[in-house]
């Protein structure tokens, strides 16, 4: 059987981790001496060589043999254990200096179970590399690795295809349409998409959701459902869909009182995703309180299941059938980007034959386009072609071969990668950075480049799945009511979201095997699954028992690598000791974090997001390996521990939605640390913003409150706030209420100390206390910014120069209390000496004026200020008199006696 496609396997990646730590033999003989090498180690180091040489061809055959998978599964097992033996010298070798000092027999005793186990985890190995040879696994070699981390001919450089195009479905959309719109008199429709998974249903179903007339966007509304038909759970989700916002009442019987009180004779439009159940019981008993609706409201649900359809529907199911090979051809070479310039005969016939293998399905025709998007040596599309994938058994499985051949094209440490989201529901939204921290809390990623970090490399890593189509961009920012879970969101920071599709979900699990699971799915599991290493309980959930439960019957907790959102996994104090090994750790709604937390002294990442820890305990700062600790929204947090400064490896600290009332002392000594969004200036030397300035690496946002503790341009020229080069988003606080300073020059001059980088995005000020703005305040050479907010600026008198930020979009005034006129300061800069100067906010679409009581005049100068300018708001400015504006303009006051701009 031949291995076509393969860019690495599954397992060499993580292999080769285990081999670099082994590699400091250096650390592992000076902490046990002799007790672990040369020689265990170097048995160690060649036996997973060894195992390496087959493991491209183990990972195809595992696929029609059983005993191979099995053979996977262990060898996998055995590294994990190894790959833990080896952190734990490691993390043992960085700390027992300290740990020494007041327990020196601590060691001895721990030394001796270590060694024990590592030589049982290295004859395991030895072993299973002896038993290659009995399953006839081959040495491969990787010739033709077409997914190498060197190469990037097949990386997206631009899209051909727009938001919203469907190939070959013309007549089809027009049809499903009509059926809409002939059914508008009906009390209920119920118009089931039927059809193959991966042929198209929910691309059909977004396109309607957005194309169809004749009701309004607020009674249009998307719900996922899945393989699980929770009438509750749906229920309530339809409700928060309709409402926007999170809603709590938990029985069946209010849940669905309040949904027949929102819909009552109301025209509604809704889609259900992704239907499995055939549970007529079930569906008549959601179904009932969407009677009370007015005539003409649509039920669009999709299925890949005739049977389901038959339960739901009120008229004939839409059949959606494979797309043509004309249209598949066209899709293929949209992907593709072929043919280019004069095209090439021979890929084009080889890439017609591939596309007739993918049977008409929209989504393995596209994948495959993007995989060999770039590349043109007929050899490499020959070798898709040609490959036994082809003959994968589909009948007891969701997997398609094409999206198969795709996966093994992957190397190694985007396999794992694309994988770790078998952790996730389906329908997930994602965020590039929640999974980029959880990629390198959990050592998935490659080893970065001279210069690169660990950050960059996430980061790619996400991009070059996306471009393969794992991932797909959630451009519309009307799919609001796709929204399932976030894990946390940087503050201030919309991030573009991604979804994947079910059938590469499906993919990613069957791929995980034992080794990922979900709390739901043990629920239905039997036997023990010894395998497991992560765990999560993910759409967030109650858990219907203990989890001491799911421990002792199910989940061998000693082995534990990932715990996402199970509440009472530490509600035990001793269960800690036997969860050591645990690497990412987060909670929902947790009242409290217990002292045993600083057990735990492998965790990369500590996620507490919206919880109501009031504290931390001083024991977090015994986790040395510590990456990431997000406390977003913990509202009531006034303080972090005394000794936070121990955590020397943290890189990525997540304050915003604290009520910290200051930082910890000599935070420039996290020399490693990339995200540090919420900083609050101390009164002391070390903990005043010069603490910043040791904070070089600094990235994304960066809430900067309570300046008015900076008292002198120095302590603001210390914080070096111009070579933090990847800042795209900042903000500049001022607490006090006072409104009388000292100096006023003073102040402009500590802000104009504190200038950023001019490649910032967004800019935000509140509560300045200067008369005037520094000149960097809306120089023309921010031309990145797209958004300012100037707040409650009580002492200015004057709005700096902001006309000639070419990318300004957003721009908000609010609480200038002395400011009486606008005038042409707004608009000119030192471009206006240029020789064609623009026409002043040539990019800005959305203006507000909020709270300015003496605010008399705004004077236009330039006839062509504006131009794109779509919403202006001017609220709560009672002595506004002359507004001299350009004549086509249409002011007008709105039911709340705003004045808009249309």
């Amino acid at each position: 059987m031949a291995v076509a496609v393969v860019g690495g396997a599954l397992l060499s990646g993580f292999i080769n981790i285990v081999i670099n730590k082994s590699l400091r033999e250096d650390v592992v003989n000076r902490l046990l001496g002799k007790k672990l090498g040369p020689g265990l180690v170097e048995r160690l180091k060649i036996s997973l060589l060894a195992a390496e040489a087959v493991l491209d061809d183990a990972e195809y055959r595992q696929l029609g043999d059983d005993r191979v998978r099995e053979w996977l599964n262990s060898l996998k097992d055995a590294v994990y254990i190894a790959d833990d033996l080896l952190d734990d010298v490691l993390t043992k070798a960085a700390t027992q200096k300290e740990v020494c000092s007041f327990c020196p027999s601590f060691f001895l005793n721990r030394d001796r179970k270590m060694v024990d186990k590592m030589e049982g985890v290295v004859s395991r190995i030895e072993f299973l590399v002896r038993q290659k040879d009995i399953l006839g696994l081959q040495n491969t070699t990787k010739d033709n690795n077409l997914s190498s981390p060197s190469s990037s001919s097949w990386r997206e450089s631009t899209s051909l295809m727009m938001e919203g195009s469907i190939y070959g479905r013309e007549d089809v959309q027009q049809d499903l349409i009509k059926i809409i719109n002939d059914n508008s008199e009906s009390q209920l429709s119920v118009i089931p998409i039927v059809g193959l998974g991966g042929v198209g249903k929910t691309t059909l179903a977004k396109w309607a959701y957005r194309a169809v007339k004749g009701f309004d966007d607020d009674n249009k509304v998307w719900v996922c459902i899945s393989e699980t038909f929770d009438v509750a759970d749906i229920t309530k989700r339809t409700i928060e869909a309709i409402n926007k916002d999170s809603y709590t009442l938990g029985s069946l019987n209010l849940l669905q009182n309040k949904l027949q009180q929102i819909l009552s004779g109301k025209k509604f439009f809704i889609v259900l995703d992704d239907v499995w159940s055939k549970d007529a019981h079930k569906w008549k008993e959601f179904i009932t309180p969407f009677q009370c609706a007015a005539k003409g409201s649509t039920i669009l649900l999709t299925t890949r299941n005739q049977k389901v359809a038959s339960v739901v529907q009120t008229c004939p199911s839409f059949i959606l059938n494979e797309l043509s090979d004309k249209s598949c051809w066209l899709l293929f070479a949209a992907n593709a980007c072929f043919p280019q310039s004069n095209g090439n005969p021979i890929l084009e016939e080889i890439g017609r034959k591939i596309i007739k293998k993918c049977n008409g399905l929209p989504l393995a025709v596209e994948t495959l386009g993007r995989m060999l998007r770039g590349k043109d040596d007929a050899e490499e599309w020959k070798a898709v072609l040609r490959s036994d994938i082809w003959e994968f058994s589909t009948e007891d499985s969701k997997i398609i071969p094409a999206l198969l051949i795709s996966y093994f094209q992957l190397p190694p440490y985007l396999k794992r990668c694309f994988v770790y989201c078998s952790l996730f529901p389906k329908d997930h939204e994602f965020e590039k950075n929640e999974l980029v921290l959880l990629w390198l809390a959990e050592d998935l990623l490659r080893v970065p480049k001279r210069g690169e970090s660990l950050e960059e490399v996430g980061s790619e890593c996400f991009e070059e799945l996306a471009s393969r189509l794992f991932f797909k961009k959630l451009q519309d920012k009307s799919y609001e009511h796709f929204t399932t879970t976030y894990l946390f969101r940087l503050p201030r920071c919309p991030a573009d979201r991604y979804v994947m599709h079910d059938l590469l979900h499906d993919l990613a699990i069957f791929l995980a095997g034992d080794f990922y699971c979900t709390i739901q799915e043990l629920r239905e599991q039997e036997k023990k699954k010894v395998l497991t290493r992560h765990l999560s309980n993910l759409p967030y959930g109650r858990l219907d028992h203990p989890i001491s439960k799911v421990f002792k019957s199910v989940v061998k907790a000693e082995s534990l690598r990932t715990s996402l959102y199970i509440n009472d996994l530490l509600s035990m104090e001793s269960r800690a000791s036997k969860l050591k090994y645990l690497r990412v750790l987060s909670f929902y709604g947790l009242g409290a974090l217990p002292g045993s937390i600083g057990k735990l002294i492998h965790l990369r990442y500590l996620n507490l997001s919206w919880t109501n820890v009031k504290t931390l305990p001083e024991s977090l700062c015994n986790l040395y390996n510590l990456q990431t600790l997000i406390l977003y929204q913990c509202s009531k947090l006034t303080m972090l521990p005394d000794g936070m400064l121990k955590l020397m490896k943290l890189r990525h600290l997540v304050l915003s939605g604290t009520s910290l009332k200051e930082m910890p002392r000599g935070i420039s000594k996290w020399k490693h640390m990339h995200i540090l969004d919420y900083f609050v200036v101390g009164k002391h030397k070390d903990n005043g913003i010069q603490e910043l300035g040791g904070l070089s690496n600094l990235e994304g946002s960066l809430e900067i409150k309570k300046l008015e503790n900076v008292v002198d341009v120095r302590q603001a020229r210390s914080a070096r706030m111009l070579e933090k080069n990847h800042i795209d988003k900042l903000w500049l606080e001022w607490c006090s209420d006072d409104e009388m300073v000292s100096n006023r020059e003073t102040e402009r001059d500590i802000l104009d100390s504190l200038q950023p980088h001019t490649g910032l995005k967004e800019l935000r000020m509140e509560g300045y206390k200067g008369e005037r703005f520094p000149d960097w305040v809306g120089h023309c050479s921010y031309n990145n910014m797209t958004t300012v907010w100037l707040e409650y600026c009580k002492n200015c008198c004057m709005l700096p120069s902001l006309g000639q930020l070419q990318c300004l979009k957003s721009l908000c005034i609010s609480g200038f209390l002395e400011l009486k006129r606008i005038g042409d300061e707004f608009y000119k800069s030192d471009s206006d000496h240029h020789s064609s100067p623009i026409a002043p906010f040539p990019s800005l679409e959305e203006l507000v004026f909020h709270n300015m009581p003496c605010w008399e005049e705004w004077h236009v100068p330039h006839p062509e200020a504006f131009p794109r300018l779509r919403k202006l708001r001017i609220e709560d400015c009672p002595m506004l008199k002359g507004i001299l504006w350009r004549r086509d303009c249409c002011l007008r006051e709105d039911e709340e006696g705003r004045t808009t701009y249309y």
